[in-house]
């Protein structure tokens, strides 16, 4: 069985196990390209006010999408980068 074969057997039994968790999943992916692509745009002045909330809603997801997985690993990671997010969008709005 081919690669992709395989990769698309696999997100269709994911999508058919939690299809909430899928969805959110490709929706949290979708979030982070786009503000990669926005970051990559309009550097040196990214609208950082714009994408830290949507960095830290996708990490988030991410995060949840990782419990309910069972993977310690990535909740500890995602857990940090929306922390990490937070202090910066929160020094950004206070300074």
């Amino acid at each position: 069985m081919s690669k992709i074969v395989e990769i698309y057997n696999w997100a269709k039994r994911d999508y058919q196990e939690w299809p909430l968790r899928f969805i959110l999943e490709i929706t949290a992916w979708a979030m982070s390209i786009a503000c990669s692509v926005t970051m990559a745009l309009t550097v040196p002045n990214p609208p950082f006010l714009i994408l830290y909330p949507i960095f830290i809603v996708q990490c988030a997801i991410f995060g949840w999408a990782a419990k309910t997985r069972g993977s310690s690993g990535m909740v500890a990671n995602y857990l940090l980068l929306v922390t990490i997010d937070s202090i910066a969008l929160a020094r950004l709005i206070i300074n």
